[in-house]
């Protein structure tokens, strides 16, 4: 097995064992499109109940939705990655039906910290919803072990 096949099995499996414990996600209708060792594209729909007073996505479950694929792609490369800062710029409202899509790209990659771009877009994939950057800090602690892949 080649070695970027090995990553990509690891990027899967740590998906896998995240997913399994991130209730969260699960409420948004997050899917997986795609994984890969510091990139993560998910899918979900903006349910009524994901709404606010305006009739607008509200932007908490906008920054959620990019906030899980930047945890997954941060942690795709079996390190466990926590946050140190996140932000993020809105520039179209979404509306209940509007099928989003995020997709997570790593910028840099050190040590102890990397940085990675969110971009979210609409079922068009030409407009842009919002755009999120995020910083992790990368501890010690390993997701999976060895024998485990």
């Amino acid at each position: 097995m080649t070695e970027e096949r090995d990553q990509s099995n690891i990027a899967q499996a740590v998906y896998q064992k995240m997913t399994d414990r991130d209730h969260f996600s699960k409420w948004m209708g997050v899917e997986l499109i795609e994984i890969s060792e510091g990139y993560c594209k998910l899918r979900m729909t903006a349910r009524e109940e994901m709404l606010n007073g305006f009739g607008i996505l509200h932007g908490g479950v906008s920054f959620a939705f990019a906030d899980s694929a930047f945890a997954f792609a941060s942690n795709s490369h079996g390190r466990l990655s926590v946050s140190l800062n996140a932000s993020m710029t809105y520039s179209k409202s979404g509306k209940e039906g509007d099928i989003l899509v995020a997709e997570a790209k790593e910028l840099t990659l050190g040590n102890r910290t990397g940085t990675y771009d969110v971009t979210v877009t609409n079922q068009t994939t030409t407009e842009v919803m919002a755009l999120f950057r995020g910083t992790v800090f990368r501890t010690d602690k390993q997701h999976l072990e060895s024998d485990t892949i």
